[in-house]
């Protein structure tokens, strides 16, 4: 069944107003037309209860530009198209650009229902959109600080896995290797020496690895600054690949909040794993700045590359992860990268206010 709509006419001529209400009729749409004739009654109506209006261009005291004026006011109100016969093309052109959905002459007035038609059918379709587009928003707002959430609480079970690791199990571990020590001191010259020898370096191993999943959930470092936990991060980088890292800072010591600065250091951290583990490259460069109110990290290498179509592959989480961690504190990250040309990753984080220092002189580490 055909939907009913209300349509509200402004129209200074009774006959004027007859004819429109007889040519929608003939055209077998379902409709109430409600006939009103000066701008002060059209103020008392509630405009959201009409399916679309219709207005003559030139009214006693006022014209269809002062309707118009007081309609696009009003929140979710319906579209506006002129029915006039003292109108110029050019002044039907200019209301529209004002967002007036359509316009028609009187002496064209058998198309009245095809324009009502059309009218209703854009509006309703923009909306649709909008409210679309308002949903998808709302959706990425919701998936944004779902986001937020989980970083917080990864980084904060990492932070507690860490103290655990130092705490407990790293407490135990000595302890066990100063009984071992004791035991090896003590044991006659035979079996049980060789045995403790062997237990000990199993567990010195063993503390070692301790020690480096601990630095890698969270290291202390990080307490230092952002400089000192990147410079540690890149020496660290160094000694176990054999690949050259140079650092350089447009200060000694960058002074950041808390998350920026947990956020800089794990987009160093996974630019520099990439780097070791894919790009092959034989040298990394790492900038860190705060000129002009932003913190930026950039991680350059001299490695194979990639092309552009391979951060769309289905399971290429590690840059889309750092650019939902830019993301949560209201920065972005940039990648360049072309295949035998390197790769470039830049972390752009905004300050909560800008550096007091007017000239930052940078500091090669």
């Amino acid at each position: 069944m055909e939907t009913f709509r209300r349509i509200l006419h402004i129209e200074d001529s009774l006959a004027d107003h007859q004819l429109a209400r007889i040519t929608l009729q003939r055209s077998g749409a379902r409709f109430d037309i409600v006939h009103i004739d000066s701008l002060q009654a059209l103020q008392q109506l509630e405009l959201h209860a009409f399916d679309l209006i219709l207005a003559d261009y030139r009214l006693p005291g006022f014209t269809a530009l002062d309707v118009w004026a007081h309609v696009a006011s009003q929140p979710g109100h319906p579209p506006c198209v002129l029915l006039s016969g003292a109108i110029g093309e050019a002044a039907a052109v200019d209301a529209m650009r004002l967002g007036l959905s359509d316009y028609l002459l009187k002496d064209d007035i058998a198309r009245l229902p095809h324009v009502v038609a059309r009218a209703i059918e854009v509006h309703e379709a923009r909306q649709a959109r909008e409210q679309a587009a308002a949903e998808l928003a709302a959706s990425e707002r919701r998936l944004a600080e779902l986001t937020e959430h989980l970083q917080r609480s990864i980084e904060a079970e990492r932070a507690a896995i860490a103290r655990e690791i130092h705490d407990d199990i790293g407490g135990a571990l000595t302890a066990v290797k100063l009984d071992l020590a004791w035991i090896g001191r003590h044991a006659p010259e035979g079996g049980i020496q060789a045995h403790t020898s062997a237990a000990l370096e199993m567990l010195q191993h063993a503390i070692g690895a301790s020690q480096r999943i601990m630095m890698n959930l969270r290291p202390p470092v990080l307490d230092q600054g952002l400089v000192a936990a990147v410079k540690w991060l890149s020496e660290n980088f160094e000694r176990r690949t054999g690949v050259a890292v140079q650092l350089r800072s447009s200060a000694p010591a960058i002074d950041v909040p808390a998350d920026l600065q947990l956020v800089a250091y794990r987009t160093a951290q996974e630019a520099l794993t990439n780097a070791g583990k894919y790009a092959g490259a034989r040298q990394v460069r790492i900038d860190l700045s705060d000129h002009e109110g932003v913190l930026t990290v950039e991680v350059s290498d001299d490695g194979c590359g990639f092309a552009a179509e391979a951060r769309s592959k289905p399971k290429a989480f590690g840059l889309r992860g750092l650019q939902e961690r830019a993301r949560t504190v209201g920065g972005w990250l940039d990648v360049s990268s072309r295949p035998g040309q390197g790769t470039s990753v830049i972390v752009s984080l905004p300050l909560p206010s800008p550096s007091t220092d007017p000239t930052p002189k940078e500091s090669a580490l």
